[in-house]
């Protein structure tokens, strides 16, 4: 009798904390940067195709973006968009943001290319974004990752 009771206890206290929340756990995450693609122009300039990952259980928007890129060891410069986009909770979404590479950067790219090799690059700065129903947050970024070339593409990395 005593084990049916405490069975009916149980069952009735796991049944009443149920009902208290809703079943939404709403966390904020820190999103994440990376290229998905890099294209060079015709006048050496770049466009760069940027993935913003948001790893939060609800949608953020994203409203600027402040980056060093880093080709190899060789600083590309900064890398800057105010997207204005919202993500859903646990997504990513891809911009396109215009580049002007530092010269050397640009050398970088071009033997990349031409000797078909993979190329290691680094994202290093911030990302401001507002959590849905809350104030704006700014988020460190520092990725890595490598590019390479796509095939049939010339002068797209990957």
């Amino acid at each position: 009798m005593f084990h049916r009771f405490r069975t009916v206890l149980i069952v009735l206290c796991t049944l009443a904390l149920v009902a208290c929340g809703d079943g939404v756990v709403k966390r904020v995450s820190e999103p994440a940067a990376s290229l998905q693609q890099l294209t060079v122009q015709a006048n050496g300039d770049w466009t760069v195709a940027l993935r913003l990952q948001n790893y939060s259980s609800m949608p953020m928007s994203f409203d600027d973006v402040a980056l060093a890129l880093t080709i190899g060891d060789t600083e590309a410069g900064p890398l800057s968009a105010k997207p204005g986009i919202s993500i859903g909770g646990v997504s990513a979404d891809v911009i396109n943001v215009n580049f002007k590479p530092s010269p050397a950067a640009r050398l970088v790219i071009a033997d990349a290319l031409a000797s078909n090799r993979t190329l290691a690059y680094s994202l290093k700065g911030t990302v401001s974004a507002t959590p849905q129903e809350k104030k704006q947050r700014t988020f460190d970024i520092n990725s890595r990752s490598t590019l390479n070339q796509a095939p049939g593409l010339p002068g797209v990395l990957r």
